[in-house]
């Protein structure tokens, strides 16, 4: 894993016993925000950058029901 905060994530989960998949299934959606925000920190951005992030998951769901 190549993002230190990721990586403190990671470890952090572990460390408090959450299950393996819960880890992995929070990464991955953690990564996704962030990638989507083009790889900002998540400590700059706010309660806006999370609406933008669940809207287009929603979009994105609608039009894969809509085909």
């Amino acid at each position: 894993m190549a993002s230190l905060f990721l990586t403190y994530i990671k470890e952090y989960m572990y460390q408090k016993n959450y299950a393996k998949r819960t880890v992995e299934s929070y990464l991955y959606w953690i990564k996704n925000y962030i990638l989507f925000h083009d790889k900002k920190h998540p400590d700059k951005l706010d309660n806006d950058d999370v609406e933008q992030f669940l809207s287009y998951l929603a979009s994105q769901l609608h039009s894969l029901n809509n085909n």
